[in-house]
């Protein structure tokens, strides 16, 4: 693992997820295509959420807190419990970029690391590399999710017009 490599990726993430946001407004931020799928301001107060509770905590504690005890976390009951899609989508956004601009310096700061350094909390085993890797690839997911609810949102607004001549979804 080559942290500068997994920086970039994060900060190159930031600027995907933020082109991503771009254009949508705050009532098409909240359409979910059904039941069990997240809105767009959904996944934007998951992700920050798991910016500042989940990821660079965790990897503080794997790092530098090892005597401390591993906090729990809820993503999944966050979404209906702080109600993400009553929050205002605009400043959510800011909210996110502003975490991730800390997570950012944060990672910038920290010198000569040991990314074999092991923490084993109630959820297992994990190293410092596992979870700054795990850390990229949670945005990935959460790029290709937002990929998909713009998909949502293309089809929406161009009806009644077809647009399969675009190629397989």
């Amino acid at each position: 693992m080559k942290f500068s490599t997994l920086y970039q990726e994060l900060d190159n993430s930031t600027e995907i997820i933020r082109s991503l946001l771009s254009g949508i407004s705050e009532e098409n931020a909240r359409i979910k295509p059904d039941e069990k799928s997240w809105s767009i301001l959904e996944v934007v107060c998951h992700l920050y959420d798991e910016e500042r509770e989940d990821f660079r905590e965790h990897l503080d504690f794997i790092l530098h807190r090892q005597s401390e005890e591993w906090h729990s976390i809820d993503p999944q009951g966050w979404v209906t419990v702080r109600k993400y899609n009553e929050q205002d989508f605009k400043e959510m956004q800011e909210r996110f970029m502003g975490e991730r601009e800390k997570s950012l310096a944060w990672l910038d700061s920290l010198s000569d690391e040991d990314w074999d350094t092991t923490y084993t909390s109630p959820f297992g085993s994990m190293s410092a590399g596992e979870m700054l890797s795990s850390w990229v690839a949670h945005d990935n997911l959460h790029i290709r999710q937002l990929v998909e609810l713009r998909r949502k949102h293309i089809e929406r607004i161009t009806q009644p017009y077809d647009i399969k001549y675009a190629g397989d979804w």
